[in-house]
């Protein structure tokens, strides 16, 4: 839980200005996801507990798919 705390603070402290990145080498565009009520809320629940928005959680699982390779 501590790790989860200190992540949120770093990300929080960062001040935000138009078109430079933050947390990643590139900026983020915004692009639209359909996804079901069920899916919706639980990732709502897991951004919460790892005190992140919903759009880094999705950046996170994106970024975690890089290094693998297909089945």
């Amino acid at each position: 839980m501590y790790l989860v705390y200190t992540a949120y603070l770093n990300m929080a402290s960062k001040k935000r200005l138009k078109n430079i990145p933050i947390l990643h080498d590139e900026v983020k565009t915004k692009k639209t996801v359909v996804l079901t009520p069920t899916a919706w809320e639980t990732m709502k629940v897991e951004a919460r507990i790892r005190g992140i928005s919903i759009s880094e959680l999705i950046e996170e699982f994106g970024r975690s798919l890089i290094n693998k390779k297909p089945s």
